[in-house]
């Protein structure tokens, strides 16, 4: 099962927490890193390869 972190990003995109996932794919990751997001930011990754990004302020997500 494929390994993910999401990182929730404080100020200046400097993370400041993360938080490990083993997801069977893309799209069951960015379910659990969206309920995640709050007041911070949180970026997904696979490894090295980034994922998502959510925008807590403005409630979108982008795909990497």
């Amino acid at each position: 099962m494929p390994a993910y972190r999401a990182f929730v990003v404080g100020r200046h995109s400097i993370p400041i927490g993360v938080v490990q996932m083993d997801c069977t794919d893309d799209e069951s990751a960015i379910s659990r890193a969206a309920k995640l997001v709050d007041s911070h930011d949180v970026e997904l990754w696979q490894l090295d390869r980034p994922v998502a990004r959510f925008e807590a302020q403005s409630g979108h997500m982008h795909r990497k």
